[in-house]
Parts: structure tokens; sequence; C-alpha cells
């Protein structure tokens, strides 16, 4: 949680404040993620059935071309948004995961034992019930698809409940959706990865090891990461392993440690603060006073050298990844044509499978594997958190969404199976979101 200091100013309020004050407020609202997909979603679904249909098939089987000389990569829009753009938010989970490993609810094991249980039970039931439908199908690949968890959506969804959903709730569910994110990434690159050249993982894994070397050296500048980031996920693309593993590989590179600890750097900041108001006496222009002026670069360095590079990295990647990546990747990937038998597609196995998989699997996934750590005594229960909430935040994990319709990207390509698997997505995470709300605000109106 962040404050947001406001100042006092001593001149009027320019008019471009007031014109995006309103849109700042927006985006710093938790809910705001949430509200952006479902507009995309909804925006995207509309946009392939209308009579421009084929203008929105057209801008994403747009052919771009990076590259220099002779070296050079062309793909369709959307693979660059696929491969590219996706690339960037695993990167921001891998922050996250990271984060949470080390310092995080998944820092104690005792602790972390019911969210990782619960993720997993969230994650194995739904695949069984998808192989259910779908076993010795054409369509029995789809079975990571039900999996996922949208952790913007299912978030976003909780903060509607305000002040009556309790930390320890939040932290259950994001908990629940990292660990999600995590066991994705494990699936992407061990199932739904093609044939691999061994040339190109050679060389993407020396520049892993190049990057893990910078973080032994104490290299903190974002830029000497970014290059190796690019250059493995270049690699990867190259690889057969899908480029967004090279993301999260990338994240658990980027350093924690600091130079200096909290008591160094109160030091630092207080002598930095005094001089800064010596100074005044010599006039109060930052401007032109050379030892004010001095005084905010020694105390912004220090602000600087003082935050782990991972944390400022995280929340500088984070406006862009929720709120430019995901909507993008929404627009682009929702758009489904619903023409033709309804009833066929509602019908098909795996519509059935992903419908099943998030709306039944994850509820009882989520607590049958929850419910037995903490009966064999492997878990602790989260303080202020009771089983009905337990249960409506699994619910909330249904929500599929950004992460199931990148899976069954992976899964079918441009096979016509995948417009039932969004459908699936679509249908299922609709239905998860209302009833998980219904239920966490009965739950929580006792409050």
């Amino acid at each position: 949680m962040h404050r947001i200091i406001q100042f006092r100013k001593s001149t009027p309020q320019p008019p471009i404040e007031r014109i995006v004050e309103p849109f700042d407020a927006f985006f710093h609202t938790e809910s705001s993620r949430g509200i952006l997909l479902i507009i995309s979603a909804i925006v995207a679904l509309i946009w392939a059935n209308s009579p421009w249909q084929e203008l929105y098939h057209g801008i994403w089987n747009l052919r771009l071309t990076f590259g220099l000389g002779d070296i050079a990569l062309s793909k369709p829009l959307l693979l660059w948004i696929n491969d590219g753009l996706m690339a960037l938010f695993f990167f921001v989970v891998g922050l996250e995961i990271k984060r949470e490993i080390l310092v995080g609810e998944l820092a104690e094991l005792k602790k972390a034992m019911f969210p990782i249980s619960a993720a997993l039970g969230g994650m194995v039931v739904p695949a069984l019930i998808y192989a259910g439908f779908n076993s010795g199908k054409i369509g029995s690949s789809g079975w990571g698809i039900p999996m996922a968890t949208d952790i913007a959506f299912a978030l976003g969804i909780l903060s509607l409940l305000r002040n009556r959903a309790s930390l320890g709730l939040k932290v259950f569910l994001t908990a629940v959706a990292i660990v999600d994110d995590l066991g994705a990434v494990v699936v992407i690159a061990v199932a739904y990865t093609s044939e691999i050249a061994r040339e190109f993982i050679g060389l993407g894994m020396a520049c892993w090891a190049a990057l893990i070397l910078c973080n032994r050296l104490g290299v903190r500048q974002p830029l000497i990461y970014a290059l190796f980031g690019t250059l493995l996920w270049v690699l990867f693309l190259k690889s057969g392993v899908h480029a967004t593993v090279a993301g999260v590989m990338a994240a658990v590179t980027i350093p924690v440690r600091t130079p200096i600890n909290a008591d160094e750097f109160l030091e630092c900041g207080r002598t930095y603060l005094a001089e800064f108001e010596r100074a005044g006496e010599r006039g109060t222009n930052i401007l032109t006073n050379a030892e004010r002026h001095g005084s905010l670069q020694a105390l912004e360095k220090a602000c600087h050298v003082a935050e782990p590079p991972l944390q400022r990295l995280e929340h500088a990647l984070h406006p862009w990844v929720a709120f430019g990546v995901m909507p993008v990747f929404a627009l682009a990937n929702a758009g489904v044509f619903l023409g033709g038998d309804i009833s066929a597609v509602l019908l098909n196995p795996v519509t059935l499978g992903v419908g099943c998989g998030l709306i039944l699997g994850k509820q009882i996934g989520i607590m049958l594997f929850a419910w037995a750590v903490v009966r064999m005594g492997l878990a602790d229960f989260p303080k202020g958190v009771r089983w009905g909430q337990i249960y409506g935040a699994s619910w909330l994990c249904g929500i599929g969404f950004t992460m199931s319709l990148f899976i069954g990207g992976l899964a079918f390509g441009q096979d016509p199976r995948l417009d039932a698997a969004k459908v699936g997505v679509l249908i299922a995470s609709a239905f998860s979101a209302v009833i998980g709300w219904s239920i966490l605000t009965k739950s929580t109106s006792s409050l």
C-alpha cells in the first residue's frame, strides 16, 4: 500500500491537471484494471461480430518486420502481442513471484502452504475435468486452459467489496494467483513447446548466465538487464521454447539487494534535508540556489540506491502492463465470431471442458486441497478469514480470461477449436465473477 502525498501548491492548479485528475484517480483504483479488461473484451466481441470483422482480423494479421541488416524478425501483429508484449507481462509476473518468495506470503513455508496447496488444487482438478471431456479427442491438447487465473480480473472484482474484504483475503487471493501464474509458466515451458533448436537454447542459457553474473557483480543499471533480457527473449523465440518463459527467467536475475540499509538511508536523508534547509537562507528558488539543487540531487541518488532494482522495476512497469499490455492482448484475442450454430459451439467438448474446468474445477480443487493441508496440520489458516470467504475467492479464481486465452492460443493456434475454447473462457469467467462476487458480498456483509 502506497501513500499518495498531496502537496500544498503556491501557484494555481494548471488546466491540464484539472483535465488529467479524474483519469489519474481512475488508474489508481484497484478495480480499474478489471474494468479495462472487460471493456476490451466487449469491444473485441462486438467488433469481431460486426460488419467490420474483416478489418478486425486484418489488423491483427498485419505483418510487422524489425531487424538490422540481414537479421530480421517478421511476424503478424497478433504474434508480436502474444510473444512480445506478453513476455513483458511475464517479466512483471516473475518479479512478483521473486518478491513473494523472498519477503512476501510465500517466504514462510507453513504460512505459504495454504495458498500453494489451494493453487495446486485449482490447477490439477480443472485439468482433470477438461481431460474427462476431451481425453482421446483432437481437443485434448487444451488441458492447460482451465488451469489459469486472471489476477487482474480477480483482484478487481474483490476490490468492489472495498473495506469489507479483509487484508488476509486479499493476500490469499494474490498468493494463489501468483502460484497459479508460476504453474502456467511451467505448463507453457513443458507442454506447449514446439521442436527445440539446441543451439539457440545453449546461447539463451549463456545469456541467462550473463544476467546472473551481472546480479552477482552488483550491477544495478536497468539498461544492462534490458539489453541482455531482450537478447534472451530473441534467442528463446528462435529456440522453440515459448518466448514468454524468457520474461520470467530474466526477472529472476533482477537484484533485490541494496548498498545501504535503512539506518544509513535515514542518516543520509536527514543530512541532505538539513543542508537543503540551511541553503534556504540564500534564496528559496531551487532553480537559482545551487546548494539546494545539490542537496536535492544527493537525496534523489540516496533514494535510488536505497530502493532495490526489483521493486523499482515492478513499480515502473506495472502500470504499463496493467493498462497497456493486458487490454491490448484482450482486444486482440477475445474477438470470437458467434455466428453459426451456437448450440454446437456450447456443446463442443472443448467448450464444456474449459467451462466446467474453470467453474467447477477451480472451486472444488482449491477448497479440497486447502482443507486437506489445514486438516493435516501442514498449513496455517489465514487470520481474519473464514471458510465462506475462501469459497467465494475460489470462484473468483475461475476467472481465467487473459491467461486462459493465452494458453488457448498456444494449445490450438489457428485451429477452429480455439474459438470454442474462447467461448468457454469468456462464459466461465463472466459466470465465476458474478457468483464469486455474490458469495463474497454475503459472506462479508456481517463483518
